[in-house]
């Protein structure tokens, strides 16, 4: 099938060559049209990607050439020092959510939130909180948190589509809080940005998100009579934290490490891969076969990434070898030259591409078009990194391919139909924080300067673009 499709892009891009004449604008057009029509007909992203890129380079290159090109943007595209995070990353979560420590921040969450309205629900969202502090993936915190405390309000007379609409409304905030594999991806195709400094970025919008949605799941658990669980005595809640303490010094070691510069964000993610091992053996969770398992599972995740990486660095390659980022920006600036509006702009078409798109390949694609525009009001690349994650964090809870919403409907046994009509008033919330994001530059820039990620004065393209988010710019107004 793929033959005869790559068959098929071939002659129809050799019509299109001399149609075009190597008009780039017009190519770039098509490889986009192409993208959109495989997706809605059900093609996979990748291979969505890899033709419609493969189509626009034969539209303006030689055949020996557009090979050429292809195998080695596939290849560079995923040859990075700071993408060995990721399998990392993605091993040491698999590693966590088998090996007990998952079933003791749990716990720790209890004794955190359990005085508070609905306190399974707000220990749910603590958990996720902290879950995604140390793997950094969403969807494994709603697996994980949702499998542990879902049964436990089932018992308590939770409403299912209450608890896995809390469940997943809350894990995201693990893409947020560091580490966070999407912010290695884009610290990767930006430039020179730092990863710390992304990662320092994502802690105050993850845990406002996180805050909200434990406001909004308290005053729910009121109306439904979700009281707080009975008070937790003070020896046992001390002993449940420093039963949890070696699991949560993960946290320490990998974000304090990181700062204090003794080792990089992709040796941290080796680091936390050798701690989640060490402590899954002394609890005793993981035997020889299941870790076979999970070493197995996250090989094949790994490759999905990198694969989609790959191909995505084509089509990122190819959108800037046609022009497509100044077509789209100026497209843009004829429609209005008011930044405030350019960028509600850019983050309803972020937010309509999450629905549809991985967060992955919509940051290596839309990443070159829109910091560029970005850039030239003065907004600083961490502020703009953390606006494209948390606009990408609210796509995997939306339909059609919502990953942690379709993972959390699966693990609380509930339709899709139902928990989405849960997650509306959530989403009033999530959208709140990304405003916030977007037009207060303290929020995502803060703990990055405190911590002297960015310098005061730090120049980027020959502007001074810290500490406040937009500077003077002629080609655009304050209006």
């Amino acid at each position: 099938m793929l033959l005869y499709l790559f068959i098929w892009e071939y002659f129809i891009s050799r019509i299109i060559k001399y149609s075009f004449h190597k008009v780039t604008h017009q190519t770039a057009i098509v490889m986009v049209v192409l993208l959109v029509i495989m997706l809605a007909i059900g093609v996979s992203i990748s291979v969505a990607v890899g033709l419609s890129s493969a189509l626009a380079m034969l539209c303006m290159l030689d055949a020996n050439i557009s090979f050429a090109t292809f195998a080695q943007r596939l290849f560079a595209g995923a040859n990075s020092f700071s993408l060995i995070a990721i399998p990392f990353f993605i091993l040491a979560g698999n590693i966590m959510n088998n090996g007990g420590i998952a079933e003791r921040i749990v716990n720790v969450a209890k004794v955190v939130a359990g005085r508070m309205p609905g306190a399974l629900a707000q220990s749910n969202v603590v958990a996720n909180m902290l879950f995604g502090a140390i793997s950094g993936s969403g969807a494994a915190a709603a697996a994980a948190m949702g499998g542990t405390i879902g049964p436990m309000e089932k018992k308590e007379g939770y409403d299912p589509v209450y608890s896995a609409g809390v469940n997943i409304a809350s894990a995201p905030t693990g893409m947020l809080i560091p580490p966070s594999n999407l912010m290695i991806v884009y610290s990767t195709i930006a430039g020179s940005v730092s990863v710390a400094a992304l990662f320092m970025g994502g802690y105050v919008p993850g845990i406002l998100w996180g805050l909200l949605v434990m406001f909004l799941a308290g005053v729910k658990a009121k109306k439904c009579g979700y009281v707080a669980e009975r008070r937790i005595p003070a020896k046992d809640a001390m002993k449940i934290i420093l039963d949890a303490i070696p699991s949560l010094f993960l946290i320490v070691i990998i974000i304090g490490g990181i700062m204090c510069g003794v080792f990089t964000a992709t040796e941290a993610s080796a680091v936390a891969v050798a701690y989640a091992f060490v402590l899954s053996l002394i609890y005793k969770k993981v035997n020889l076969k299941g870790m076979i398992k999970i070493v197995v599972d996250s090989a094949k995740m790994t490759g999905i990434i990198t694969f989609m990486i790959g191909l995505s660095s084509i089509m990122s390659w190819v959108m800037a070898f046609t022009g497509l980022p100044d077509l789209i920006a100026n497209g843009m600036l004829s429609i209005t030259e008011n930044r405030y509006v350019i960028l509600i702009l850019m983050n309803i078409i972020l937010l309509i591409v999450g629905t549809f798109m991985d967060p992955t390949p919509a940051v290596l694609i839309f990443t070159p078009i829109f910091l560029p525009i970005c850039q030239t009001f003065g907004m600083h690349p961490v502020q703009f990194g953390i606006m494209v994650t948390l606009n990408l964090c609210i796509g995997t809870i939306t339909p059609p391919v919502g990953s942690i919403l379709f993972t959390g409907a699966k693990v609380g046994n509930v339709k899709i139909e139902q928990v989405f009509k849960e997650l509306l008033p959530y989403f009033g919330v999530i959208l709140i924080v990304l405003l916030l994001t977007t037009y207060i530059p303290a929020i995502s820039m803060t703990l990055p300067t405190a911590a002297g990620l960015i310098q005061q004065g730090e120049r980027r393209y020959g502007k001074i673009i810290m500490p406040v988010a937009f500077e003077s710019f002629d080609g655009l107004s304050e209006r």
